[in-house]
């Protein structure tokens, strides 16, 4: 009895979680104009972002279909899902379409994820490609 009652008290947390998340429109796409996969680029360099099938807004705008920036280098995987984004992105709050870069000479990956008017990865999550450069 108890195993099921610490089940249904789970799976409650859960879908809480997913509805706290803000819905992101059909076919909505976050990618990165440049550089493109596979550059090699000087540091610093710019990062222009790219955004289809919704639009961008500042964080904390409660506008539909809308939100805000976040870049993610060298990340080993997503944000945690139904929550704010941390330190473990760069946060573009201000409705920012691309940024200047300083990096390390090397590798690097690069990736957008869409957050909320909370910083909160929509659902589903709106994420680009990895694009992978190289600084010299």
């Amino acid at each position: 009895m108890l195993k099921k009652i610490l089940s249904m008290a789970v799976l409650m947390a859960a879908v809480g979680q997913a509805a706290a998340q803000t819905a992101s429109p059909a076919g909505a796409m976050a990618y990165i104009i440049s550089p493109v996969d596979g550059a090699v680029v000087s540091s610093p360099l710019t990062v222009t972002f790219g955004l289809k099938g919704m639009g961008v807004a500042p964080a904390g705008t409660d506008r539909a279909n809308t939100g805000h920036h976040h870049l993610l280098v060298d990340a080993k995987g997503l944000p945690a899902v139904g929550q704010p984004m941390g330190a473990d992105v760069i946060h573009f709050g201000g409705g920012q379409t691309e940024t200047s870069l300083a990096l390390a000479p090397g590798k690097h990956t690069l990736q957008l994820i869409m957050g909320d008017m909370g910083h909160v990865p929509h659902h589903p999550v709106v994420v680009s490609k990895v694009v992978t450069i190289t600084v010299k």
